[in-house]
């Protein structure tokens, strides 16, 4: 791997990161107005709408058959799996807790990375990104008096699914392109959740604060497609495994995103658990 598609993958994936930040935030004030699940089939059918209109305008070549098990990975993971159970999670515990459960994102990428994309990071990777989790898990029983809440346990899963629709995107995304492949993932999606959207509409439109659309203009147009427009580049070029570190700065940025727009309190445990994650696979990012 050259050292400028290297650069190239960790730029894109940063800014990647930068969109996914805000993503919580963005959900906590969508389902302030919307349900879990007609948030998470709205935004998919935005998303989709836009997709679909990027691959006619720019003529792109459908995927092969054999790509279609793939790009339906793909879907359960990030269109459906991961918008789905945060939401849902969301009604559990608030934005800033959330946003901590992120530090688990590079252990599992990396994971699904060497299942699914043949990547083999070195020993000593594993270790670091292993301390890293333990200090997530730590946290999530912390605050849950010992004992993990709903929430936290809808984060988690939430977490492994997008992990695997992560590295399975970066996998596809070296013959499809970034864009190309959450575009179709979106398209393939796209008749469940318009049904969903349909069924789970809201009876009355006029009590939802203007927090809620704004919330979920956010997620549908730059967490469920810009962001993976950058993210499934930077992922292919740079490694899945590598590039998936960044995921760590999302803590920090999620939380600061929680306390100036939700008005949420940065409590010293949310930092200290982002803070030694970070450590934990900063060094991991060495051995990648």
């Amino acid at each position: 791997m050259t050292q400028t598609k290297t650069g190239s993958g960790w730029g894109s994936g940063l800014l990647g990161v930068l969109i996914f930040s805000g993503s919580l935030p963005a959900t906590r004030l969508a389902v302030s107005g919307f349900s879990p699940l007609f948030l998470t089939s709205a935004r998919a059918v935005i998303a989709a709408a836009l997709a679909g209109a990027m691959l006619i305008l720019l003529r792109q070549k459908r995927p092969a058959r054999g790509d279609i098990l793939s790009l339906g990975i793909v879907a359960l993971g990030v269109v459906i799996g991961f918008p789905l159970l945060t939401a849902l999670a969301l009604r559990h515990i608030d934005a800033g807790h959330s946003v901590v459960f992120i530090g688990l994102l590079p252990l599992m990428t990396a994971g699904f990375a060497v299942l699914r994309g043949g990547e083999r990071p070195k020993p000593l990777f594993w270790l670091f990104s292993v301390l890293g989790s333990l200090s997530v898990v730590g946290f999530a029983l912390g605050q849950g008096g010992g004992a993990a809440t709903a929430g936290d346990l809808l984060m988690v899963a939430a977490i492994l699914l997008c992990g695997l629709g992560y590295a399975e995107g970066a996998r596809l995304s070296r013959q499809l392109g970034g864009w190309q492949v959450i575009s179709w993932a979106l398209l393939l999606a796209l008749p469940l959740m318009l049904v969903l959207a349909m069924a789970t509409r809201p009876a009355h439109w006029a009590g939802i604060g203007l927090a809620a659309w704004a919330g979920l203009a956010y997620v549908s147009l730059f967490s469920m497609l810009l962001g993976f427009v950058f993210w499934y580049r930077g992922l292919a070029l740079g490694g899945a495994a590598r590039v998936g570190q960044l995921q760590l700065l999302q803590p920090f940025i999620g939380l600061m995103l929680a306390a100036l727009v939700l008005g949420e309190t940065m409590e010293w445990s949310m930092l200290a658990a982002a803070g030694a994650v970070v450590l934990c696979v900063g060094a991991a990012r060495r051995f990648a």
